[in-house]
């Protein structure tokens, strides 16, 4: 089906794959599957030095300037279109895989985003259904290109999704099943203003139609006429929602209940709230509370998310690298109680840092190391709360800087955990690698 969509798309025109990442690449092997275009271009940033030889390549600080050129564009997720070539503006269409896929297989989807949480429920809707003999994919942002899907759905396939705001940006076509998560300022050095960047998310819905399902928490919840679907409101500690975690650790799904296993590898409240969606998700695809908590119980968590390392020096080390925003820093500290110095800062994406100060005024973390860009301008902006506040604030350059600190600093038996609340963008290529580095930093020179 993939591909016949993808044909009609491209039947005659000239194409242009915008940016090669592991997306582009996936699908430029389907374009060059399907065949029936009347010319192909590359165009990005950085020259490719293994760019196929057959296409038309538009490299270098210019390669934006291509897009008039061509009929159809393929936008990958994070690229930032140029004030001066925003669809509107364009000859051309711009669209993206994931607008593609959900044309071939809407129906089939269920579509999970949120500022923070979408990778573990995505991973653990699928481990779930996986688990239980339920045919199921599992792909988007998670970072398995939907092209790569092709060959293992059939028509009785569950495609458990992740699609991140980048992927939704200029999307005009909705899941069948759409999931909400949640919403906290995020991605503002991309998208300006936490208003458009919540509009963008709202494309999860926003193309919905009568029959189809969006399960959906405040503050996101669409106002009446903006949705087509039936909506599930989300919540906690509200049994009049369709959906919520109740106690902390009961799952609720419209009036029928089920506990969390004590033994799960998941740490933290956030986390059981994402198994409250899970369990909602796979009791309506007809799966028994035996078959979800087996599942619940033999998942194991994505590497980055409030992980633990191990004991070395004396000290407990969790990595929550994954943490780009004040929300999920927030969660960490709230799940590990144990926690004697917490790493915080990255790369500066003009998000306000207010709700954590606040939380850190009143928290009784001893040590709080503050680090890179955005750690400089919290240490600023602290500088207006009470001394209480500012004693515990250790200032570092870097994250090895950073670490060093908190070998001397924290109380043996007790817990350092990184928490950045930013991107890493600014010195690392993404989350992953910042996280694979604090492990090396925690784990150098162990004496225990």
């Amino acid at each position: 089906m993939l591909l016949r969509e993808l044909e009609k798309w491209i039947a005659g025109k000239r194409v242009l794959l915008l940016g090669f990442g592991r997306e582009g690449r996936a699908l430029y092997r389907r374009i060059i599957q399907t065949g029936g275009f009347s010319a192909l271009g590359i165009a990005d940033a950085k020259e490719i030095a293994d760019a196929p030889s057959d296409v038309t390549l538009h490299f270098g600080s210019d390669y934006q300037k291509a897009l008039p050129e061509y009929d159809i564009v393929f936008k990958s997720p994070g690229i930032v279109l140029e004030p001066d070539l925003q669809p509107e503006n364009l000859p051309c269409r711009v669209t993206s895989l994931t607008e593609l896929f959900l044309t071939a297989y809407r129906s089939q989807c269920i579509g999970i985003t949120g500022t923070k949480g979408k990778s573990t429920t995505s991973s653990l809707l699928y481990h779930v259904l996986h688990e239980a003999g339920v045919p199921s994919v599992l792909g988007g942002n998670i970072g398995i290109p939907t092209a790569e899907l092709y060959e293992q759905i059939t028509p009785e396939t569950v495609i458990v999704m992740e699609i991140g705001v980048h992927q939704l940006e200029y999307n005009h076509v909705s899941p069948k099943t759409a999931v909400f998560l949640n919403l906290y300022e995020e991605h503002l050095d991309h998208y300006g203003t936490f208003e458009y960047y919540a509009f963008c998310k709202e494309n999860i819905y926003r193309n919905q139609q009568p029959g189809d399902l969006l399960i959906c928490g405040e503050p996101s919840l669409p106002a009446d006429g903006d949705c087509a679907a039936e909506v599930w409101r989300l919540a906690k500690d509200d049994r009049s929602a369709d959906v919520s975690l109740l106690g902390g650790n009961t799952m609720y799904f419209r009036g029928e209940t089920c506990e969390i296993p004590t033994d799960i590898q998941l740490t933290g409240e956030h986390n059981r709230y994402n198994c409250a969606v899970v369990y909602a998700l796979a009791k309506r695809l007809g799966l028994t509370d035996a078959q979800i908590v087996r599942g619940i119980r033999s998942f194991s968590p994505l590497p980055h998310r409030l992980s633990l390392i191990g004991t070395y020096h004396g000290i407990r080390w969790y990595d929550d690298s994954i943490s780009t925003a004040c929300e999920t820093c927030i969660q960490a500290l709230n799940s590990l109680p144990d926690t004697d110095t917490v790493l915080i800062g990255g790369m500066d994406r003009g998000i306000s840092y207010q709700p954590l100060l606040e939380y850190l005024e009143h928290s009784p973390v001893p040590h709080i190391v503050l680090m890179s860009d955005s750690g400089k301008r919290i240490a600023e902006e602290a500088e207006a709360y009470p001394d209480s506040l500012r004693s515990r604030i250790i200032q570092a350059a870097d994250l090895p800087e950073a670490v060093a600190i908190a070998k001397n600093v924290t109380q043996k038996g007790k817990i350092c955990v990184m928490s950045p609340a930013a991107a890493s963008y600014n010195v690392y290529q993404n989350f992953e690698k910042r996280g694979e580095h604090f492990k090396q930093l925690v784990t150098a020179e162990n004496n225990d």
